[in-house]
């Protein structure tokens, strides 16, 4: 991935966003964070360097399948990577995620080295 371009985590757990840039920083990558997809979606409007989208499944309100269609949809993104993220790793999650437009799906709890590998392919 370009190092001018900055991964955005959208998650409503902060001690998951905490721990996500921490690691992402360490291997050299720019990380932001958005505690819910509205956040997200200003972001993403704010920030024209984003480069890859960490997606959580999982939120309330507007939830990462919603975001992600949004994302899509709305603002002609379909070349935007976003890897979908999800705590529960259930039978046909994957499909559900990648139905919705995500890019790739990974689950929590989060290998890094897994993670890192995914944003580089998903990158080419």
């Amino acid at each position: 991935m370009d190092k001018n371009k900055t991964i955005l985590i959208i998650d409503d757990d902060q001690n998951n966003i905490f721990a996500l840039k921490l690691a992402l920083k360490s291997r050299g990558f720019q990380a932001i964070g958005s505690l819910s997809a509205e956040e997200g979606l200003a972001q993403l409007r704010d920030h024209a360097s984003v480069g890859v989208v960490l997606m959580d499944m999982m939120m309330p309100e507007i939830d990462g399948y919603e975001a992600t269609k949004l994302i899509r949809h709305s603002w002609n993104a379909s070349e935007l990577p976003i890897i979908a993220v999800t705590a529960q790793a259930m039978t046909g999650d994957r499909e559900k995620c990648l139905s919705a437009g995500a890019n790739g799906y990974i689950s929590k709890p989060i290998d890094i080295e897994l993670l890192v590998q995914m944003i580089r392919e998903i990158e080419g």
